[in-house]
């Protein structure tokens, strides 16, 4: 009897911390760190990394696919701010991020007219300032030097039948010397030779424009062909400030806008610059566009890769604007994270237009009322990748 009492007992106790450990699987609440929100527990206990007392947080079948739902600690960790969407007025002046770049007008190749190898370089490092005239290269080429020897058989022909044949050794003289300038030679060094009667088995090669090397194509021992490139130089008496835009700015921008290139480099220094081209097509993956910005370079003291910002008047006008750290912005296009309820976000694309000092302009996507994350829009996007194991915006589409 007492054996039969006994195990009645012990089946209660454990169909009790059945029933109990069934309740706790079933809770509504599971288990998380607030500085590794990866750590995801069902019971209390603490964190396998940092070793902090996990938080609980509810589970809530309020969060929608495309929406993030945060913690009371989350929102007060990752400092996120709100504020409502308003009517306001942008400023005048449209702001693009730019990178100085070399002016293509201004730069120049120096090639070989003729084939052979690279005996002689006198400049050997990108960055070198070549004057026009300077020696650059020499070579040794076979051709050349069989066309020097047939300019200077043409002079001795001339000299040992003057007078005295029907064939016009001018004209040949004539000839050979044009090939000798078509291959590179210059009138100095033709008529050097024309006076030592003597070639050299190198020829001396002069640069034929004057810039900073930008490209060095060739070593010494190399053999270049007809036409090959020795070295591309660039003249840095003007810049391009090269800016991005996206395709709803372009309606703000002509040819006739008034354009600003500020240096932070140099103390926000500010040049006045003219607007040299605006590409004429438009990438449709990026929706990005390239304009470019022409500006004076006295002294050379600027120089290319340094960044910029293209400073673009416009017409003054009232629309809905942000905060510029509440946009997030990439090849796709720019979104903003809108409060759809008390702990609940969601990212949404909007067109943006002007930005001028810290806010931007919203021309859709948002209406006036809407509730805005302007601090801390990157953290939600980076816990929505975490989560969700997807960006909010594939597929998104304005």
């Amino acid at each position: 009897m007492r054996y039969i009492l006994f195990s009645i007992i012990a089946l209660f106790i454990f169909a009790a911390c059945k029933n109990k450990n069934a309740a706790h699987t079933d809770s509504d609440t599971y288990y998380t760190c607030s500085m590794d929100p990866q750590v995801v527990e069902h019971k209390p206990g603490k964190c396998p990394i940092c070793k902090m007392e996990l938080t609980p947080v509810k589970k809530s079948n309020g969060e929608k696919k495309d929406e993030l739902q945060l913690s009371d600690q989350q929102i007060q960790l990752g400092n996120i701010q709100t504020d409502t969407v308003r009517n306001g007025t942008i400023g005048d002046q449209l702001v693009l991020t730019a990178t100085l770049n070399f002016d293509q007008t201004k730069t120049s190749s120096v090639s070989s007219r003729v084939m052979g190898r690279v005996e002689k370089l006198y400049y050997k490092n990108l960055g070198d300032f070549v004057k026009k005239g300077s020696p650059l290269y020499e070579l040794y080429s076979e051709e050349l030097n069989n066309a020097k020897q047939e300019f200077l058989l043409a002079l001795d022909k001339k000299k040992a039948f003057f007078d005295e044949t029907v064939i016009d050794f001018d004209q040949l003289i004539q000839s050979a010397k044009n090939k000798l300038l078509l291959w590179g030679m210059n009138d100095a060094q033709i008529a050097e030779l024309s006076a030592n009667k003597k070639t050299s088995a190198n020829t001396l090669f002069y640069s034929t424009a004057a810039g900073y090397i930008t490209q060095l194509d060739v070593r010494e021992g190399d053999y270049v062909m007809e036409g090959g490139t020795i070295v591309k130089l660039a003249n840095l008496s003007s810049l391009w400030a090269e800016a991005q835009v996206y395709t709803s700015q372009m309606a703000d921008i002509n040819n006739s806008s008034i354009a600003t290139v500020r240096l932070p480099d140099f103390e926000n220094k500010e040049i006045k610059g003219k607007i040299e081209f605006i590409n004429p097509e438009i990438n449709p993956d990026t929706r990005i566009n390239l304009i470019r910005v022409s500006v004076p370079n006295p002294g050379n003291q600027l120089k290319p890769g340094m960044p910029a910002y293209v400073l673009l008047k416009s017409t003054q006008r009232k629309t809905l604007t942000l905060p510029a750290d509440a946009v997030l912005r990439d090849g796709k296009g720019a979104t903003v994270w809108i409060q759809t309820s008390e702990k609940n976000y969601k990212s949404i694309m909007v067109e943006i237009g002007l930005e001028s000092d810290d806010r931007i302009e919203i021309k859709s996507g948002l209406q006036e009322g809407d509730i805005v994350v302007i601090t801390g829009a990157y953290l939600l996007q980076s816990e929505f990748i975490f989560k969700k194991g997807a960006n909010p915006m594939e597929g998104m589409k304005m």
